[in-house]
């Protein structure tokens, strides 16, 4: 029922947006890397543990697909979350959570960009928008620094993650037809082979910090939370209602992200954090409302 895609979707992204929170809880008590490895450890484990049977059958797909479902798991798993912790060193959870609001925006002009598709009023307006809301956080509300290129370094990090997200959403346009359960299994190892060099550079260069007991709790947080059941959930929901409208409802992680950066962490919400996610968020919905193509 609609019902119940709808709250498996709200679930789905309130994961997501507690991972922004969760990576900087994680500061001093699991350093970015290892984070970043060790989620894929259990993440793997557990996937697995209820997989195999469905992945031996797939087996002579992914079998012909193997670089294509690693790179899944090499640019929408380990670099996106790298990105993502490695800016949290630097940057609010709430500016993290914002900025992933350009996303959908961002795949739209990677879309044109690369295959032409067609393009709408409201989208190039859209578009627009969320630059602009963008602008307005990484410059935290004196659009005038961009000039002088005086930015945050945790908020340029975070548009990075945001485009290899972007990637990763457009390379499942040619995702082989497989099983849900394998969707996730194969990506998720390629991330945990990939995650590791990142976590033994950390190691070389002496600044890994293995977890404490609240480091394995973030940890085990961002495993069977953000990246099993998140996963999981969002998959139910774009089986019940489609790809389109339950694409919609990732629009609600930065909400979420912020909400839970406020309440748990207790950062201040500043006016242009307001202004910027409302901006990011306007422009979207206006991306998906209007209609008429542009000239």
């Amino acid at each position: 029922m609609p019902s119940r895609a709808y709250l498996a979707l709200i679930i789905a992204t309130l994961c997501w947006g507690g991972n922004a929170v969760a990576g900087k809880l994680a500061l001093g008590h699991v350093s970015p890397m290892v984070l970043t490895y060790l989620r894929w450890v259990f993440a793997v484990a557990f996937i697995f543990a209820i997989s195999v049977p469905q992945l031996v059958r797939d087996w002579p797909v992914v079998k012909k697909n193997l670089p294509y479902f690693f790179g899944l798991g090499v640019i929408g798993y380990t670099s996106f979350n790298a990105f993502l912790y490695t800016a949290l060193q630097y940057t609010s959870a709430i500016n993290a959570a914002v900025i992933q609001a350009g996303i959908p925006m961002v795949i739209f002009a990677l879309n044109f960009a690369l295959f032409g598709t067609r393009v709408m009023s409201g989208q190039i307006i859209g578009f627009f928008m969320t630059i602009a809301g963008v602008a307005l956080l990484a410059s935290h509300g004196d659009p005038w620094s961009l000039l002088a290129l005086d930015l945050n370094a945790g908020d340029a990090i975070m548009l990075l993650a945001v485009l290899v997200y972007a990637v990763y959403t457009i390379m499942l346009r040619w995702k082989p037809l497989v099983n849900w359960r394998t969707l996730m299994a194969i990506p998720a190892l390629g991330a945990l082979i990939s995650s590791f060099p990142l976590m033994g550079w950390e190691v070389m260069q002496q600044t890994a910090v293995w977890p404490d007991q609240k480091g394995w709790i973030i940890t085990l947080y961002t495993a069977i939370f953000a990246s099993l059941l998140a996963q999981i959930l969002y998959i139910r929901g774009v089986e019940s209602i489609g790809p389109n409208r339950a694409g919609l409802f990732i629009n609600l992680v930065p909400v979420f992200g912020t909400l839970l950066s406020v309440i748990i962490i207790g950062e201040t919400l500043h006016t242009y954090q307001i202004m910027a996610l409302l901006l990011t968020l306007g422009g979207i919905a206006v991306a998906e409302r209007k209609k008429l193509p542009f000239p």
